[in-house]
């Protein structure tokens, strides 16, 4: 039996509209900036985004709250096209 794994680029966000659709389609992706891993998962009212280690976690409604997130000084808006992404399912 033969497993695919997708590459870094095949995981990449190459639009804002993409990530968003990931995560309301139930996505929990994983990635890392400037050496930290981060993820996102749900929670009893919306979103949690955290640090991988469960740190820093912050509860967001919506999926523009999410992206609101900042991660060592940067909006995750502003950068999420251009973070590693360790793991998406979606």
């Amino acid at each position: 039996m033969k497993y695919m794994h997708n590459s870094e680029e095949d995981n990449r966000f190459n639009t804002i509209s993409e990530f968003k659709e990931c995560i309301i389609r139930g996505g929990e992706p994983v990635f890392v900036w400037n050496g930290v891993a981060y993820g996102v998962c749900f929670s009893n009212t919306g979103y949690c985004i955290a640090r991988r280690d469960g740190t820093f976690e912050k509860i967001c409604i919506t999926p523009d709250d999410v992206l609101e997130y900042t991660l060592d000084g940067d909006r995750l808006r502003d950068i999420i096209t251009k973070v590693s992404v360790i793991s998406r399912n979606i």
